[in-house]
């Protein structure tokens, strides 16, 4: 039987553990700003809010509308309310 490689063995547990929207378990900056409008997030799934919350490294804690309003709060300038 072949040995692994430990660095492959530990790049592999890390893909497992990582969660279903590419968090790799610590802060990951995306390339780009959201660009969801206010109406987006209103309409927004709960995973998906969830997951672009994880993105960002934000708080993913309390019910759906606390979590749209959050995000809301943190991606969308004053004019765009």
């Amino acid at each position: 039987m072949e040995s692994l490689d430990p660095s492959v063995v530990a790049l592999q547990q890390q893909r497992q553990q990582s969660s279903s929207c590419g968090s790799y378990g610590g802060f990951r900056m995306p390339l780009h700003y959201p660009r969801y409008k206010k109406e987006d997030y209103e309409s927004m799934p709960e995973w998906r809010v969830d997951c672009l919350l994880r993105e960002y490294g934000l708080p993913v804690a309390g019910d759906l509308r606390a979590k749209r309003e959050f995000a809301m709060g943190a991606f969308l300038w004053p004019d765009q309310y």
